[in-house]
């Protein structure tokens, strides 16, 4: 609520900041609230560190489930439930408080809102699996929430961001998780991503990205893993 009134205060002091009018912005704020725990934006949720260290992941690369697509489909069933139980009550109550915007296409933010989960369960896996390689990887988590809460909208909307850095901004995978469903689901895509074709494509695309890179590290770590457990 403290930082929905923040956002009003900003967007009466300037109307049609980034495009937006005071209703996207109170809608804005409640679905990043709604987006925390599906998209898993503040780190973690992948027991794949736990299992490292505790060398049960020596088990886990030599199943003839891939490793990456079976944590895949773990994470999945987690947003789901997430979306249930943690996104659906913010959302509801700022809709009660302060009456905001319906989605403007349901259909099309619910596909947007499950590529948004690949996508950051693509950047987590990254993260998680580094864990063959470090002995700590507390500092990776750290540098990893700072980054997703930056750089996803969680903190500002990135429509505000100015020149260079919004532009760099709205390139990241990481917009792809907060910024791209959340103006999809505002109806605000317009020129700015192409269009809805153009923003589901830049997350196929971030998705395809992180889900190779994601395949070519459990193979490096199929071939030489270190373990510091078991």
């Amino acid at each position: 609520m403290l930082r929905a009134y923040v956002l009003i205060a900003l967007w009466e002091s300037r109307p049609g900041l980034g495009g937006y009018d005071v209703g996207d912005a109170v809608t804005f704020c409640f679905l990043t609230q709604a987006f925390i725990g599906p998209m898993q934006l503040f780190g973690g949720g992948l027991e794949l560190p736990r299992r490292i260290r505790s060398g049960d992941i020596a088990l886990d690369l030599v199943r003839p489930a891939p490793l990456q697509m079976w944590t895949l489909s773990e994470d999945l069933g987690r947003a789901a439930y997430l979306f249930l139980a943690r996104g659906l009550p913010p959302t509801l109550a700022g809709a009660l408080l302060f009456g905001i915007e319906p989605p403007a296409e349901a259909a099309a933010f619910l596909v947007c809102l499950v590529l948004a989960v690949v996508v950051s369960f693509g950047w987590r896996y990254l993260i998680a699996l580094a864990a063959c390689w470090v002995l700590d990887d507390r500092g990776l988590n750290v540098m990893s929430m700072v980054l997703t809460t930056f750089f996803s909208g969680m903190m500002l909307p990135l429509v505000i961001f100015p020149g260079w850095l919004g532009s760099l901004a709205r390139s990241l995978p990481w917009a792809a998780m907060v910024q791209v469903p959340a103006d999809v689901y505002l109806g605000r895509i317009g020129d700015r991503t192409g269009g809805l074709a153009g923003a589901l494509a830049f997350q196929c695309l971030w998705a395809a990205v992180l889900l190779g890179l994601g395949a070519a590290l459990t193979a490096a770590a199929r071939r030489k893993v270190v373990i510091q457990g078991g």
